[in-house]
């Protein structure tokens, strides 16, 4: 069994992991967008997440890994076994799917299962990715090389939760709620706009200029190279620290009260940065709430908008061709102004 790199053994790239812990607790948030320098941990923070992920229960048999607390979301085969009686459940991980650049549509959303076709003449499904993916993760490396009927596809999914597919005989339908994670280089190729709008957050990820940092990366890394057992047991308190922190995130999550004076300063700065449509400030109310329910904070406040402010915004800011500073500078304007700094 492959060990993989600790998320907390990760020196550097703060931003990148906070908006992966804040979409771990609140799924709902829309995902991450990580776009930067290759060699900069990228996937090696999302492949890590999975060792962080409280398990979840899922009825048990499920194909899709329904909730059995939230039958109103699940497949047709739970819904029709719960009117018949309470549904077993185990406990199972959280998922975090790779979606590969050159995969089908067939591999993703599913197709009619051969094997059993040819050998015993009946149409059965067999499910892709995305129902692996359900309730979990699905990560896109190279996101934005991602092909454009993929790309609809995803769009059309993510929005609805549910995966439809019709084809060879087949009419299927089933949940598909995942968090989606994408990354990639900026420098060879920009992502469409369509799917960049359905992330929640999006960071920039760049190569760490201080020497002592880059020592510090390059010296764990090798160490995990050479003994990935041992490098793994060296940071595994450190990780369960993590992993319990984002499971009480989760359960505290709804109790976390947001004042009005927080949602004015959140619409006051998309008015000042032009962000069109509230799905800015819908997002920032989100990932604050997420993040002051992470550090075990009872109220939102305006240090945990400053904290999202970028991850939130930067993807949805219009392009200004009379100002030519980037994204990050221009919210870091908006929020001296609007905080009086």
């Amino acid at each position: 069994m492959s060990v993989s790199f600790p998320f907390s053994a990760i020196a550097g790239q703060g931003e990148m992991k906070l908006a992966i812990l804040i979409s771990a607790v609140d799924p709902a948030l829309g995902g991450v967008l990580v776009f930067g320098d290759r060699g900069t941990g990228k996937s090696t923070a999302v492949r890590a997440l999975a060792a962080l992920l409280p398990a979840m229960r899922a009825v048990e048999g499920c194909r899709f890994g329904c909730d059995p607390a939230a039958i109103a979301a699940a497949c047709e085969d739970c819904r029709k076994r719960r009117g018949q009686g309470p549904l077993k459940w185990r406990r199972i991980p959280v998922p975090v799917v790779d979606l590969p650049l050159g995969a089908t549509e067939d591999r993703v959303v599913g197709a009619l299962d051969l094997e059993r076709a040819l050998t015993n003449g009946v149409k059965a499904f067999e499910p892709g990715l995305l129902a692996r993916a359900n309730r979990g993760f699905l990560y896109i490396d190279e996101v934005n090389l991602l092909e454009d009927h993929l790309v609809d596809l995803l769009i059309d999914v993510a929005a609805s939760g549910e995966n439809v597919v019709e084809r060879e005989g087949l009419s299927v339908r089933h949940p598909a709620r995942f968090v989606l994670i994408g990354s990639g280089n900026p420098e060879e190729g920009e992502l469409r706009p369509q799917l960049l709008d359905r992330f929640g957050l999006s960071v920039e990820v760049k190569t760490p200029q201080d020497i002592k940092t880059r020592i510090e990366v390059v010296r764990r890394r090798d160490h995990f190279d050479r003994d990935p057992a041992g490098f793994a047991a060296k940071w595994r308190g450190e990780d369960r620290k993590i992993s319990k922190q984002v499971a009480l995130g989760q359960k505290r999550l709804a109790s976390i009260e947001i004042p009005d004076g927080v949602l004015e300063t959140a619409a006051r700065l998309c008015t000042i940065l032009g962000v069109d449509g509230l799905r800015g400030e819908l997002t920032m109310m989100r990932a604050a709430r997420a993040l002051a329910s992470l550090e075990g904070d009872e109220v939102v406040t305006g240090q945990h908008l400053r904290k999202i402010a970028a991850p939130a915004l930067r993807h949805r800011l219009r392009r200004n061709p009379l100002d030519e500073s980037g994204s990050t500078v221009r919210i870091e304007r908006a929020v001296a102004e609007v905080f009086g700094e």
